[in-house]
């Protein structure tokens, strides 16, 4: 057991995690728009060879937090909908990779190549694996 959920085990496989790897940046101070375009060419070529070594399992930029919608459910049911994050930070979310890594020590060593990360703060996150789940 890992951090409060149970890890699935294969007989006599390698155990292969999947983890988000979330990218924070300060959107409107962090990159110029040539460093942005430069940053999606980067992380393409990273993700071709995550891909290759069998790591990569996704990963998209984030549109700005100015064209976000937060929906809340109050407590009788009736939606709220809004403009904008949930909260105010210092930093938003910008992007994301989902890897396969072996471990925490493997998604570490993944997250410190991310290109997006000189710019921000990756943070490195365990996927809870749901088997009923379709599969992509």
């Amino acid at each position: 057991m890992e951090g409060g959920f149970a890890e699935s085990r294969g007989k006599g496989l390698a155990i292969v995690k999947k983890y988000m790897l979330l990218m924070y940046f300060e959107e409107t101070t962090a990159l110029t728009q040539e460093q942005r375009e430069h940053c999606y060419l980067e992380s393409a070529e990273f993700a071709k060879k995550l891909a290759e070594t069998g790591q990569f399992q996704g990963a998209a930029p984030l549109q700005p937090t100015s064209t976000a919608t937060s929906l809340r459910l109050t407590a009788d049911g009736k939606r709220l909908v809004t403009d904008g994050p949930f909260a105010e930070t210092r930093e938003q979310l910008g992007g994301f990779f989902l890897v396969s890594a072996r471990d925490l020590d493997e998604a570490i060593d993944i997250a410190k190549r991310v290109p997006g990360g000189r710019w921000g703060t990756v943070e490195i996150r365990p996927i809870v694996e749901v088997p009923e789940l379709p599969k992509t």
